[in-house]
């Protein structure tokens, strides 16, 4: 009888525990993991404000979010196609080309696999100079200490594409570092470089260091050979760093730039991506409020500029369950 009473307690606690572990809670607690940039630039504010309202809605869909600095836009795409991040932020030219196998990733091919899922704030290339370089244009570049920024980041993506339209290399430099971005700001305030490159939006914290430690000026970035660039690429356009947002730079500058984009692949799961676009859409102002950056964002732009694959499955349903799209 004993051993027939143990069995019997044994079965009964079995079971409970089999009901423990397939409750919903436990057995769909999903951990998904956003590649963003730099601490210093928006990309890392763009990937941590994602996760803040994800988890927010934690207790009812069981996704939980991080959100760790990355190496930016290339980096991301990279990690992504290894299945080491779930989403991640990444410049618009990045996307176009990681999707169609271009520039740097033709040796990899195209990758279908990519989906978009929204697009963010737009990202001027922006270039920062201190006052005694003699830089007063982005032609001047030839013979000073730049900063082309670290492989796999989008601002170097994007200063490779320039570099090569102006028929400049690492050699056209007296100095052709590859800092990231958290390590720039102070080079250049160090006196280390003449120069720094961003593809970033404004107001940012690494430019507020710049500017603020050190007499410096953000310079134009215009011509013949930027505007071949624009009328060649799509995911080019013009833009404009509103003067006043920096120490000792009051005028407005002109520049081109990009757009920051949030995207996955189809290797995550529908369910997850409509989740996290649900939590940012339905917290929209909240999530406005965040960054000064997103501050002009509305959701027209956001499910069409820029986005140069094809919507994620799972944000193609929440987009036309608001009757967004068709």
């Amino acid at each position: 009888m004993k051993r027939h009473a143990f069995s019997a307690a044994a079965f009964s606690g079995a079971l409970l525990g089999a009901a423990l572990f397939s409750s919903p809670a436990v057995a769909q607690d999903r951990f998904i993991t956003i590649g963003t940039g730099g601490q210093t630039g928006v990309y890392y504010v763009v990937g941590q404000s994602v996760c803040r309202m994800v988890n927010r809605g934690s207790d009812e869909h069981n996704i939980r979010c991080n959100a760790p600095s990355t190496g930016g836009s290339v980096a991301n795409v990279n990690g992504m196609k290894s299945g080491d991040l779930d989403m991640g932020v990444v410049q618009s030219d990045v996307q176009y080309r990681a999707y169609h196998g271009e520039a740097n990733f033709e040796s990899d091919g195209a990758w279908d696999d990519m989906r978009a899922v929204f697009t963010m704030h737009g990202e001027p290339l922006t270039v920062v100079a201190r006052a005694d370089s003699g830089i007063e244009h982005f032609s001047d570049f030839p013979g000073k200490r730049v900063n082309i920024g670290n492989p796999g980041s989008g601002q170097r993506n994007t200063m490779n594409v320039v570099m090569d339209v102006m028929g400049w290399d690492t050699d056209t430099f007296s100095l052709a570092s590859q800092l990231d971005a958290a390590e720039q700001a102070a080079a250049l305030s160090d006196n280390n470089i003449d120069a720094m490159v961003y593809v970033v939006g404004h107001p940012n914290g690494s430019i507020q260091e710049a500017t603020t430690t050190i007499d410096a000026r953000i310079i134009p970035v215009t011509g013949d050979e930027i505007d071949s660039l624009i009328d060649d690429y799509p995911y080019y356009t013009r833009s404009v760093i509103p003067g006043g947002l920096y120490r000792g730079n009051d005028e407005d500058v002109e520049t081109f730039g990009v757009a920051a984009t949030f995207v996955s692949s189809t290797a995550v799961d529908e369910d997850v991506i409509y989740e996290t676009v649900k939590a940012v859409f339905e917290n929209f102002d909240r999530f406005k409020r965040l960054h000064p950056a997103f501050e002009n964002l509305n959701e027209e732009d956001m499910i069409s500029d820029g986005l140069t694959a094809p919507l994620h499955d799972g944000a193609a349903r929440y987009y036309r369950e608001r009757g967004w799209i068709e």
